[in-house]
């Protein structure tokens, strides 16, 4: 398989397990709170990579390490508690959406404080790919009631935290390996989300069925949406561009929104129509 068939390959993977990964957060938030799951969410990412990515810490250099400790806060910390605390006000798939700002920050702030060029047909698709977002955003489902969307702002600063993240990792950690990358992040947050978890009363609560039930949802969500799914995120920044690896986030709402259908949750036929720009905006961006 060529670069170009594997980066799609990749690029869907990554949209079903990251579009599952906020029904993984509303079902964790069933027995847990919300700090509870981005540190819970952290650590069992962490034991699976040290576990497996251990031996790749050597590769890593003396300066490149200041850069895995920024990807780490800036790709996992920050949005790990950010998601975690705004889908305790609002509707995992509304969350899920405005996800789908990243790639529109990261092609402002490659161009910005990168130096990264990008030709117009992206700059349009990015375009394109927001006002799909939008489309959905303005069309959800109107008996929502009782959210309070000033959440959303977490979001926004957890995508803003995404676009730093995929521009550190294209300009600075090309030559790194993913796994290497990965498993750096999660060997500086691990003791931090510890920390953090202590300070919470999750040992008090611990045998509950429900905080169990909870637990087993962010076991998957951290393994497989956070620790399996950042090594592919890695490689797909440094076989691609970051406008493309973050286009991911566009196709992220459409699996989400699959899973509100099984919620008993229906879509308009706008939405529907949202969806379909989302993915034209993806293939435009995606064109060199």
């Amino acid at each position: 398989m060529d670069v170009k068939q594997l980066k799609w390959l990749y690029l869907i993977v990554l949209s079903l397990i990251w579009g599952s990964s906020f029904i993984l957060i509303k079902r964790g938030l069933v027995g847990l709170t919300a700090i509870q799951v981005g540190s819970l969410r952290i650590i069992f990412a962490g034991v699976f990579l040290l576990l497996i990515g251990f031996s790749s810490l050597r590769k890593i250099s003396r300066h490149q390490w200041k850069f895995i400790g920024l990807t780490s806060v800036f790709g996992t910390f920050i949005p790990a508690f950010f998601f975690a605390i705004a889908e305790t006000q609002v509707n995992s798939s509304i969350v899920a959406i405005l996800n789908s700002l990243t790639p529109l920050n990261t092609l402002v702030l490659g161009i910005i404080a990168f130096g990264i060029q990008f030709q117009k047909r992206q700059v349009l698709g990015v375009f394109i790919g927001l006002m799909g977002c939008l489309l959905l955003v303005f069309n959800g489902d109107s008996s929502q009631s009782g959210q309070n969307y000033y959440y959303l702002t977490l979001v926004v600063i957890a995508s803003l935290c995404y676009a730093v993240n995929v521009n550190l990792i294209k300009k600075y950690l090309s030559d790194l390996n993913s796994l290497s990358i990965t498993t750096g992040n999660f060997a500086i947050l691990l003791l931090p989300a510890l920390v953090i978890l202590s300070f919470t009363d999750f040992t008090q609560k611990i045998n509950f069925e429900v905080t169990q039930y909870s637990i087993g949802y962010v076991i998957i969500l951290g393994v497989l949406g956070t620790g399996i799914a950042n090594i592919l995120f890695f490689k797909l920044i440094q076989m691609s561009s970051p406008v493309f690896a973050t286009s991911v986030t566009y196709i992220i709402p459409i699996v989400a929104f699959f899973w509100g259908l099984l919620d008993n949750e229906m879509l308009t036929s706008i939405q529907f129509f949202g969806a379909f720009v989302i993915l034209i905006g993806v293939y435009l961006s995606a064109k060199k």
